[in-house]
């Protein structure tokens, strides 16, 4: 598959095949034993209800930041198959399987190696639930947009919505907003006095005092215990993720062997990816043959739009000069926030929060300055979004009451 791999003694790789999957198994929430493994590559239904369990947990820990909710077998499965369909699993052996957990035990081991091969599976999910000993903040909510959850259970609407209802679901909003900046405040005061009052308590002088984490620990000892045992398990994921890395190698050959047992049928369409170490002469070439794709599909997609619509009436004509302006509207607020914000745009990931005194030189993390730098250039482009919403919003009500002659429009006060 384009690179060469070393080559691994038959026996050496038959001792160490079972340790490299016992080692998968403990970075893996709730992972099951090597013989359910040895089972799926026969595709044995016992072994099947375990994969499925385990696609669940660790696909609902990547999306939902490691909860888990409890649904049924049934829906597990189903939901399984959605969120791998909707990250581009290429075989449609998965969508065939029942629901019940009876069989397709080797499918599931593919979509698990699938899963393991696109990216460092092991290393995110360690990360996810690593053990928090200072009070941290998220610089950029890059993951939390990115993660919504598990998708809640909705109905469609059978008609046009009653504008009472929206401005019923409007004032809901807001409420909740801010009652969340209510409890966000309240939490930023309780953080203030806690590390106002252990100031000079802590043994690193770069920090100066101490967390919420740390100053439970001298409230309750007992409770240092339970910490011991957190780190402990940290600790027992972090080793077998290096012994998985230093072990891996026996893995994917013998994948080989689980994609060689499949029917012909069901290998055609797809094969299982391997990771490989790209250089950074690979890269640019394929990031070039990308851009260049994207060109093409980009002007072939515009040529058939500007076809279509080029014998319609005026009012196509000024609709594409509205969503010229308003894509051109973004993007001025896009630049603007990036300039302001300058090279600060590196800042990614939560930071630690660090009082500092006065005249003390601060450590190695972002300034309060920089942070309220960042924030504030996110907030001008949300207020930008948020003002073409609001002018799409009232365009399409104007646009509604004046279908309406008996319906009287009345503007809502302004905030």
């Amino acid at each position: 598959m384009g690179r060469r791999r070393p080559r691994v003694d038959r026996a050496d790789a038959a001792r160490a095949l079972p340790e490299a999957i016992a080692a998968l198994s403990r970075t893996l929430p709730a992972g099951p034993s090597p013989e359910t493994f040895r089972r799926a590559k026969f595709d044995l239904p016992e072994a099947a209800p375990a994969l499925w369990q385990l696609l669940f947990r660790v696909l609902s820990q990547l999306r939902a930041g490691g909860s888990t909710a409890t649904l049924a077998p049934e829906a597990q499965a189903r939901w399984v198959k959605s969120e791998l369909l909707s990250q581009g699993y290429p075989r449609q052996g998965l969508t065939q399987l029942p629901e019940d957990g009876s069989r397709g035990s080797r499918e599931l081991l593919l979509a698990l190696s699938w899963l393991l091969a696109r990216e460092p599976l092991p290393e995110r999910l360690v990360a996810q639930t690593r053990v928090h000993l200072g009070d941290e903040m998220p610089v950029c909510e890059c993951d939390i947009l990115a993660s919504p959850g598990l998708p809640a259970p909705g109905a469609e609407a059978d008609g046009p919505l009653d504008v009472r209802h929206l401005q019923w679901l409007m004032g809901k909003l807001r409420f909740r907003w801010r009652t969340l900046m209510a409890s966000q405040q309240e939490q930023c005061a309780l953080l203030g006095k806690i590390h106002w009052f252990t100031r000079g308590c802590h043994s690193d002088r770069c920090l100066g005092h101490l967390s919420v984490a740390e100053t439970e620990l001298l409230r309750d000892p007992e409770s240092g215990w339970q910490l011991l045992r957190r780190l402990e398990r940290e600790n027992a994921r972090l080793e077998a993720a290096l012994e998985w890395r230093r072990r891996e190698v026996v893995f994917w050959p013998w994948m080989d062997t689980v994609l060689g047992a499949c029917p012909p049928e069901a290998a055609q369409p797809s094969s299982v990816p391997r990771p490989r170490k790209f250089g950074v002469e690979e890269l640019e070439q394929q990031l070039q043959a990308l851009q260049e794709e994207l060109r093409a599909a980009v002007e072939a997609r515009r040529a058939a739009w500007e076809a279509k619509v080029g014998g319609q009436s005026p009012e196509w004509t000024v609709a594409q000069r509205a969503a010229q302006e308003a894509v051109g509207q973004e993007l001025v607020a896009l630049q603007q926030a990036w300039e302001q914000g300058g090279g600060l745009a590196r800042a990614h990931g939560p930071y630690r929060l660090v009082r500092t005194e006065a005249g003390v030189p601060a450590g190695l993390g972002l300034q309060a300055a920089q942070v309220i730098r960042v924030l504030q250039s996110q907030e001008a482009c949300l207020e930008e979004m948020l003002r073409q919403l609001q002018a799409q919003c009232q365009q399409q009500l104007a646009r509604l009451a004046g279908a309406l002659p008996s319906l009287i429009w009345i503007l809502p006060p302004g905030r």
